[in-house]
Formats: structure tokens, sequence, C-alpha cells
């Protein structure tokens, strides 16, 4: 018998929170044990940030409703719905949606985010 050379994703990961912020992992460590990339659908609320962190993975974020913005290195992205931002491994950066409506967007990490590479700053 042959291996599928798919996998539908019908039940992402939903990654636990205490920030109001939905992450749902369709592809990765979480939810599918890929290490080589990864994918996730997420949902911003008004007025959310993280911390600054220094990742271990390039991540490309694609807008697909609202503004987010982003600290790389000190400068600050704003991005608009349509727009999307790639920011290299080793970049000092920081999300956050300082707007009042909410940000939806997807998240892709290569290779695969993962917790202990992430290297968040405490604040």
């Amino acid at each position: 018998m042959t291996e599928k050379k798919y996998f539908k994703q019908v039940k992402p990961f939903r990654v636990p929170t205490t920030d109001g912020k939905l992450i749902e992992e369709h592809f990765g460590l979480a939810s599918t044990r890929a290490q080589a990339y990864s994918i996730a659908h997420m949902v911003a609320p008004p007025h959310w940030s993280e911390p600054h962190q220094k990742p271990e993975f390039d991540e490309i974020t694609i807008v697909i409703r609202g503004r987010k913005m982003a600290e790389v290195d000190g400068e600050e992205i704003i991005l608009q719905a349509g727009e999307t931002l790639l920011v290299k491994s080793g970049a000092r950066v920081k999300y956050s949606n300082p707007f009042d409506e909410e940000t939806e967007y997807w998240s892709v990490c290569v290779p695969a985010f993962d917790i202990n590479t992430v290297n968040r700053e405490d604040e």
C-alpha cells in the first residue's frame, strides 16, 4: 500500500493563550510534528501585543483583515489587509495590534515555530 501524498487538516491545534489571541496551528510542531515549516491562522484582539523576540526562524505574516504592527530592529512597520511581511531569523521583533479593530492574519515560519527558539524577552 502506498503512503498518501497529502494531508487535509480539518482540526488545527488551538494554542492555549491568556491574552485573548486566537492561534490555530494547521501544520507545525504542535499540530503535525512538522519541523521544516509551520503555518497558523491568528486573530489578535484590539490593543494586543506580545514581548520582543529574536526568533531562530524566518516568519512571513499575511494580513487578511485589519492592521498589524511589527517593530523590526527598532523600525515600526504597519501592515494592512492584503499586505505581507518577511522577518528574517535573528531580527529583534515585536508584533502588536495597537488599533481599535481585530487583526486577522496567517503566519508561516521556516523552520517551524518552536517556543524554544522564539527567544521571547521578559517584559
